[in-house]
């Protein structure tokens, strides 16, 4: 939301954020994968944030703040935030043992997150669950796991 808010997308951003990076250029801007390079569960997206924040600036600062820019940023920092998760979702997974995943909140209605999940379960012949999307934009369906 965030991310999105400093952009001049609406709110809730989220699903601002993921339709805009429908029309990014992948590769045009690349952002840190927080937190993937030590150990351990833990992750924090200010960094990341501060780098969309840092990218979005200078651009603008270029003359640079069309559409297709803020599209490209949004894209770059979808997947930094997917990769992430599945990253972390991956490695507690393999620290646990447990094959089952799931994934609730706003931001299980991403379908890139879903679509990036989906196969690292499938690679650990695993399975993820998740509300249907139009069941995502709260916490409901997270407090009634």
């Amino acid at each position: 939301d965030k991310t999105a808010k400093m952009m001049g997308m609406q709110y809730p951003g989220g699903p601002e954020i993921s339709k805009a990076a429908l029309q990014g250029v992948p590769g045009r801007f690349v952002f840190p994968r927080p937190m993937t390079d030590r150990p351990g569960l833990a992750f924090s997206f200010s960094g990341l944030k501060t780098s969309a924040l840092n990218t979005w600036q200078q651009c603008q600062s270029a003359g640079d703040d069309s559409e297709q820019t803020r599209c490209d940023i949004a894209l770059a920092f979808q997947q930094a935030v997917v990769e992430t998760l599945t990253i972390k979702c991956k490695r507690a997974l393999k620290q646990t043992g447990l094959k089952s995943l799931v994934i609730a909140g706003g931001v299980s209605a991403n379908k890139a997150l879903r679509v990036s999940l989906e196969s690292m379960l499938g690679e650990l012949r695993g399975h993820v669950y998740y509300a249907r999307p139009e069941f995502c934009t709260d916490n409901g369906a997270m407090i009634a796991f």
